[in-house]
Formats: C-alpha cells, structure tokens, sequence
C-alpha cells in the first residue's frame, strides 16, 4: 500500500509547452510498476487550454467545475458541465479547456503507453477555440 498524504504532492504549474494560458495539476495517480494509470486534478484560470494532443489509450475527463470546452478535430465545440464526462477515443486528435469567462477543473484519467500518457501537437488556434 502506498499513501499519499494531502499535500504531499505539490500543485505544479503545467508545462506552457502544452498548454495556452495558465493551467495548475495535481497529481492523483501515477503509473508505478507495471500499472498504466495516470489521473490528474487540472485546473484551467478562464480561456485557458490544451494544445491539439492525442492518447494512445484514450482518456477520460470528467469536469468537477466550471465551464468546459472539447473538441475533436473537424468536429464542434462542445461545453461541458459539473457532472459531465466524456471519452475520447484512442489516438483521436483533441483538446480540453476551460470558457473564455470562467476558470474550470476536471479530473482527467489516461493510460500510459512506453511511459507517454500523451503526444502533443500544436496550439488550438482562437478560430477552433471559439467554436
């Protein structure tokens, strides 16, 4: 058994590299042995976002929070809710953030490939973010 007390885990600044505007993670799970499972706490300050990425597993989001935005690429934009959860499918190009006028955090669970829960690729433009 391997307990991680509150607070133990610092929240990190995510990688800008990533991510447009300020993002904040706190880790939840991090593959160890051969476990695959990586979940994170992240919370997006308003209009933040990820870049276009892909999951070699998939992932999962469920949004604690705020307001949400997703989309897949070539599709609409979608807003989520509290409550809300959504999968995206293996190797699926897409990104996640929060509203233009409201902060937002969700859970996001993702499997591990080679030690890479993620490929990432180039920031969303505001045409697609905009919807």
């Amino acid at each position: 058994m391997n307990i991680h007390k509150a607070g133990s885990r610092p929240t990190r600044r995510a990688n800008p590299d990533y991510f447009t505007g300020t993002v904040w993670q706190d880790v939840v799970a991090e593959p160890e042995g051969s476990a695959r499972v990586a979940a994170l706490f992240v919370h997006f300050e308003p209009g933040a976002r990820t870049n276009w990425h892909t999951h070699p597993h998939g992932q999962t989001i469920h949004v604690l929070s705020g307001i949400c935005r997703v989309q897949l690429r070539g599709e609409p934009v979608v807003e989520l809710h509290p409550g809300d959860t959504v999968f995206f499918p293996p190797e699926t190009e897409h990104w996640h953030g929060a509203a233009p006028h409201s902060a937002m955090t969700h859970l996001a669970i993702q499997e591990a490939e080679g030690g890479v829960t993620a490929h990432w690729l180039e920031p969303v433009s505001e045409r697609d973010y905009s919807g």
